[in-house]
């Protein structure tokens, strides 16, 4: 079938109805009723949340590993297993991870297990009742060129928005009334704090930049 524009194709098909009336509602009132728009912002929002896999996954790897090798430094290749660290939220998705594992006839090993663990996980070690842990331990994970760190703070600051983001995107919820290219230079920062070389190849293999607006974009 030929299709001169797919917009204004899908603005008479069954499409609205596939993709959810509640959902598109959504798009049809950011493009003030126009359909054909409507079906541009969504394909926009679909594009847009799939070139933010690459730094987010760079982002969430890292983070792991970096978390990973600095626990086991302080506190021994089981640390996930010391209740002084793991207790309350995080003891609930450590025994989630581990029972992943076991549906699956998967061993135990520490590689396996810190490869499951979510990224919830891995941000909770952020919290405000891990403060000592942050400046006994994982304030390590984050450093400036110069060498000097962070507070905390400022860290879960960054990447509390960016997990949410993350959520949304997983979960195929609209993101074009964010402001993207923030968060995307969040996510590329907290990847160079820990890993410049990371940073690199995340920003070389994104297609954020390609995809997204140059002027941004307008919602009404």
């Amino acid at each position: 079938m030929q299709i001169n524009s797919i917009y204004k194709w899908a603005e008479n098909s069954d499409l609205e109805q596939s993709f959810s009336l509640e959902r598109f509602n959504r798009y049809i009132q950011w493009a003030d009723g126009n359909k054909e728009k409507a079906f541009e912002l969504y394909a926009l929002n679909t594009t847009i949340s799939e070139s933010f896999y690459t730094p987010l996954h760079i982002l969430e790897v890292v983070l792991r590993n970096r978390f990973n090798t600095i626990l086991s430094k302080h506190f021994g290749e089981s640390w996930y297993e010391n209740e002084a660290i793991i207790y309350g939220n995080l003891k609930t998705k450590l025994q989630k991870a581990k029972a992943d594992l076991t549906a699956e006839d998967r061993e135990h090993t520490s590689g396996r297990l810190i490869s499951v663990l979510t990224f919830g996980f891995w941000t909770g070690l952020l919290s405000p009742e891990h403060e000592s842990l942050w400046r006994s331990a994982l304030n390590e994970a984050f450093r400036k060129e110069d060498g000097t760190g962070f507070a905390r703070k400022y860290v879960t600051r960054q990447i509390t928005p960016i997990r949410v983001l993350r959520n949304r995107i997983a979960h195929h919820e609209p993101i074009l009334y964010w402001n993207l290219r923030r968060h995307y230079e969040s996510i590329i920062e907290l990847t160079r704090y820990m890993s410049p070389d990371a940073a690199i190849w995340s920003e070389h293999h994104s297609h954020f930049l390609e995809v997204f607006p140059p002027d941004g974009i307008t919602l009404l």
